[in-house]
């Protein structure tokens, strides 16, 4: 005989009361799953290659990332100005540039200090990247002048971020005069002239150089060139491989901190379901000798009620889908473990996320009504009709 699929979802209709209650729990792990991951694939998203590997790197020697490299000035103009590999625009000028970053102490808006990453840049920055960033209000620094613009993201989260304030480094004033939106990591920073920015901070080096390679460049090859040049102590990356080390550390915590809250939240949502589901059963034996006893097997019966906790379980997973999906795409903040600086992200929620915790809520509506459905199936039709 076939399963008695009408049965079981009449049954979660009936019972209503103690498939909402059970569904939440599974709904409220699948709604911190989801949201973990959300914020995992937001911050990753922030540093997805632009333009792969068109864009290189020049860092000092095992620098894990650009906060913790220096490039004397000197260097990093040979490297502009000599390097064959980066390419020239059509007025013959390098599509490379010079830059630092450091850490600025800020003030958010909602109270409380953090790093906030500030970079120096020069004017071919601007032009490097096939997605170049985009100027939503004012204009771009005056490159001799005391200017910054600021990550359209910063506005809305720290204070002295808006076009006309005036920002602090050390002492010297610097002018917000543009705001500025950049699909990537970089789009939450503050710029500004790199040499003004190194003189106000008193920093005597620059902390990457990047360019624009020409096509076909191998990267092994030109840092094996590097090596051999006394004058360049460098090492060269593509740009996606220095973005992929970036990611390791929140990306890391994020994800083991799901895996956590998942384990602890869904083993009291197994518990929950196999409550409900016991009880359920109890509540049924006649029901289960009439099924007996008219010619469904026990491995019918027992599919019937593992179905109808699969079907609570999946119930579950779209209410915590449902409580997710109104954060898709706010904003917030968090620190980059490899750079130790603050950085403006957004939840993502996307379908791989979405079928991730639908499977997982479906998971333990099965682990939860495996014992009951045992259960339910063992009763022996006489004792069943009987009670």
């Amino acid at each position: 005989m076939a399963l008695p699929t009408g049965y079981t979802t009449r049954n979660l209709v009936r019972r209503r009361s103690q498939v909402a209650f059970t569904a939440l729990g599974i709904g409220l792990t699948t709604a911190v799953l989801c949201g973990v991951l959300s914020l995992r694939n937001g911050f990753e998203q922030l540093f997805k290659p632009l333009g792969a590997d068109q864009v290189g790197i020049y860092l000092r020697p095992g620098s894990t990332s650009e906060g913790e490299s220096g490039i004397p000035r000197e260097s990093a103009r040979i490297i502009i100005k000599e390097r064959a590999e980066i390419q020239r625009d059509s007025e013959g000028l390098p599509l490379a540039a010079a830059e630092c970053f450091l850490a600025l102490y800020m003030e958010k808006i909602e109270g409380g200090l953090v790093n906030a990453p500030l970079r120096g840049i020069e004017a071919a920055s601007l032009k490097l990247h096939p997605d170049p960033p985009r100027l939503l209000e004012g204009s771009w620094p005056n490159w001799d002048a005391d200017e910054v613009v600021v990550g359209r993201p910063l506005v809305n989260r720290m204070k002295d971020c808006s076009l006309g304030d005036t920002l602090k480094l050390n002492t010297t004033p610097f002018k917000v005069v543009g705001v500025y939106e950049f699909d990537s990591a970089q789009g939450s920073e503050i710029w500004g002239p790199v040499d003004r920015m190194l003189e106000a901070l008193d920093r005597p080096a620059y902390s990457r150089v990047i360019a624009r390679m020409v096509d076909g460049v191998d990267f092994e090859q030109l840092n094996e060139e590097l090596t051999e040049d006394p004058r360049l102590n460098f090492e060269i990356s593509s740009q996606s491989s220095y973005l992929s080390k970036q990611t390791t550390g929140l990306s890391t915590a994020l994800l083991y901190l799901s895996a956590f809250l998942t384990l602890i939240m869904g083993s009291a949502a197994v518990i929950g379901t196999m409550n409900t589901m016991l009880a359920t059963v109890s509540a049924r034996n006649h029901e289960i000798g009439i099924l007996l006893a008219i010619g469904y097997s026990r491995k019918e019966i027992f599919l019937s009620f593992l179905l109808e906790s699969a079907q609570v379980g999946l119930i579950g997973g779209w209410v915590g889908l449902g409580l997710v999906a109104p954060f898709h795409g706010i904003e917030t903040g968090a620190a980059n473990f490899n750079t130790f600086t603050d950085i403006s992200f957004s939840f993502q929620l996307s379908p791989t996320i979405a079928v991730t915790a639908l499977g997982l809520s479906f998971l333990l509506g099965v682990v939860g009504g495996a014992i009951p459905a045992w259960v339910a199936s063992s009763r022996s039709a006489v004792d069943a009709l009987r009670r």
